[in-house]
């Protein structure tokens, strides 16, 4: 299969994909509890029915799916309930830097700090330090951001008082979600470079790099890291999007005004329209990075489009 029928055909299940998710969230979302008007008690049965008819809640809840999907194919995603006249387009703009900033240096931080760890536990296999980077890699993975965020707001804002303990300020303010975030790409980073490297340091060209008078160490560091590194790519679509989009819950309690930030609170007033683009957002992202990944990964190994697949 060549390159070009295979990313077609990736395309045609990325929207296949995006219909699903969307089509399955626009009706799971109309099941959410409660009103999406705010001041439900303060309004009367003719205010709310001017409300409904503006919105289109009091069409058949088939008519407002056919609707609104229209109203997606030529670009508007609706107007915010909880902000009046805001469009959701608006809303969202002015939140995605936020969220992308964080992203980056906790996907940056995490996967740097990976490589290393990973790579000096390959080296010191079977010794403390490699049991001590274990350790880590299973925490990060086991224990979850938000724990992390609020240790971290414990310890290091509120006894040590070096950084601030919430808020978006300037670079300091951001150092604590960072950290938050970069545990989990930092553990599945050190734990598959390790994997990768011990297979490099087992090599015959590495005996072969011995023979020749080289340490271990700088076989793995000069020759060793460029190997182990490649199949981390595989790894880079799920972290990516996870990052970029940044956690739910990290960015509430360190108070980041990002995307996660409104999705917790258009979830918890049902605004539809902004539950339906946050979520039209980190399906696409998520949809797009992967697609990248697969592309990338099938120039790197042909035999995964010829056999007509994604990554293994």
């Amino acid at each position: 299969m060549g390159l070009a029928k295979y990313a077609l055909r990736r395309v045609v299940f990325m929207v296949v994909t995006m219909w699903v998710i969307i089509t399955a969230t626009f009706f799971l979302m109309h099941l959410l509890p409660g009103s999406p008007y705010v001041n439900l008690q303060k309004l009367t049965p003719e205010q709310l029915e001017i409300l409904n008819t503006r919105y289109g809640l009091n069409r058949p809840i088939l008519e407002q799916y056919l609707l609104y999907f229209a109203n997606l194919l030529t670009g508007d995603l609706g107007t915010s309930f909880q902000f009046k006249n805001q469009p959701v387009t608006t809303l969202l703009a002015g939140r995605v830097g936020a969220s992308v900033q964080l992203g980056v240096q906790a996907l940056l931080v995490g996967t740097s700090a990976g490589i290393v760890v990973g790579v000096i536990a390959a080296v010191k296999r079977h010794t403390p330090v490699d049991s001590g980077a274990t350790i880590v890699a299973v925490l990060g993975r086991s224990v979850p951001s938000f724990i992390l965020a609020a240790l971290l707001q414990l310890v290091v804002a509120v006894n040590l008082r070096l950084l601030p303990i919430a808020g978006w300020r300037d670079f300091s303010s951001t150092i604590l979600p960072t950290l938050a975030l970069a545990m989990a790409p930092l553990a599945d980073s050190a734990r598959f470079v390790r994997t990768e490297m011990v297979e490099v340091l087992e090599s015959d060209y590495a005996e072969l790099a011995r023979a020749n008078g080289l340490s271990t160490q700088q076989i793995a560091w000069r020759h060793g890291v460029r190997n182990s590194v490649i199949p981390l790519i595989t790894l880079l679509g799920p972290m990516t999007v996870n990052l970029l989009t940044g956690s739910l819950v990290v960015e509430n309690i360190f108070a980041v005004p990002g995307i996660g930030e409104q999705f917790v609170k258009s979830v918890l007033n049902n605004d539809y329209p902004t539950i339906m683009a946050v979520t039209i957002l980190y399906s696409g992202l998520f949809l797009l990075v992967t697609f990248a990944v697969d592309v990338l990964y099938s120039i790197i190994d042909p035999r995964i489009r010829l056999s007509g697949g994604g990554r293994r």
